[in-house]
């Protein structure tokens, strides 16, 4: 592995992530919890940090390369939406209207790093970390995640088409630190969503099924620390990472459990058809912004100036409106969209 002095390449790609200006709009972006008024509730940028803690924490004891691992960690959800999986829905249904293909915050992330940060010359990632945040999703808690060595760079973009043809596919990690991240994304929010959802007061901890509890325990702590201490149990030694058949069986039942009874309550969905409204309508205005070159919108006079002639040349309009609007946070979204659609005063001197 090549070294800048005395940092290897990977420690160096964790660096540049972590400098990007995508990393720094992981403060506020929505993990579950949309337009709750508690400074208790994980953002994604806790989400990320608690991500790389746990999966170098595996690699150390599997004496994997740490350096790898956090670069991949940080990464992963860059390519996020504001609020959430719900806003990387009703993002995706815009680009799919507009002819650009769909909208996933895996590819987005790869595309980021790739070809959005550093005013649009990327930031010379590493293959084995783009690969890394482009594999990361996937709810695998099954007893093996075995690495896929055979990539290249073509490789990459083959596997991101794909993926973007087929949302549905699972794709697997090149290198075993990848899929160490895979699985740490589980392990970092199944819990941390369960307490966020028991402080406000959607859950009890009593409410959850015994055959969890009996495997996992019942906080956030505990969890963590079954699902670490089995995961580098089973895999030590093995070219491969996973849980026991036990934990696993737990662990989709903790998610299935999470998914009806936290994701899809109806009291966190009241605003979103507003938040769908908004990208609506926030997509359409920027859009022709771009197509008119209006110097005084946001999009064109911030985002796309002093941009690199290889994004402007290779982007088309629709595509630069999804990456202008899949970077914002979610307060900056909002405010963008109190802007487009609440009278100013008029100012006549």
């Amino acid at each position: 592995m090549a070294q800048e002095g005395h940092r290897q390449q990977f420690s160096v790609d964790a660096d540049r992530i972590l400098h990007s200006l995508s990393y720094t709009r992981y403060i506020d972006k929505t993990q579950v919890f949309s337009l709750i008024d508690n400074d208790h509730i994980t953002h994604r940028v806790l989400h990320v940090q608690l991500v790389s803690k746990i999966a170098r924490t595996i690699g150390r004891m599997l004496r994997l390369n740490e350096d790898l691992i956090e670069a991949v960690a940080l990464g992963h959800d860059i390519g996020h939406p504001p609020f959430g999986h719900d806003g990387e829905k009703f993002l995706d249904a815009k680009c799919r209207q507009h002819g650009i293909g769909r909208f996933l915050h895996n590819v987005q992330s790869v595309h980021f790093l790739q070809k959005v940060e550093g005013r649009g010359r990327g930031l010379n990632l590493s293959l084995q970390v783009l690969d890394g945040v482009l594999a990361h999703d996937g709810e695998d808690s099954t007893t093996d995640l075995s690495p896929r060595r055979d990539k290249d760079f073509a490789r990459l973009e083959s596997e991101m088409a794909a993926k973007l043809a087929d949302p549905g596919l699972q794709l697997t990690p090149m290198t075993l630190e990848g899929c160490v991240v895979r699985l740490s994304d589980t392990v970092a929010y199944i819990g941390r969503d369960l307490e966020d959802a028991i402080r406000l007061g959607l859950i009890q901890r009593s409410d959850l099924p015994a055959e969890v509890t009996e495997v996992l325990g019942s906080s956030n702590g505990t969890i963590v620390y079954r699902l670490v201490e089995d995961l580098v149990s089973r895999s030590a030694g093995h070219d491969r990472v996973g849980f026991s058949p036990k934990v696993a069986e737990a662990l989709t039942k903790l998610k299935r459990f999470n998914l009806e009874r936290i994701y899809l309550h109806p009291k966190i969905k009241t605003q979103h058809h507003k938040i769908r409204m908004a990208f609506d309508r926030l997509f359409e205005a920027y859009l022709e912004d771009v197509q008119q070159q209006r110097q005084d919108s946001p999009v064109v006079g911030d985002f796309l100036r002093g941009m690199d002639k290889s994004y402007l040349q290779t982007h088309k309009p629709a595509q630069v409106v999804r990456d202008f609007l899949a970077g914002m946070t979610d307060e900056f979204f909002l405010a963008h969209y109190r802007r487009l659609v609440w009278p100013e005063r008029i100012t006549l001197k």
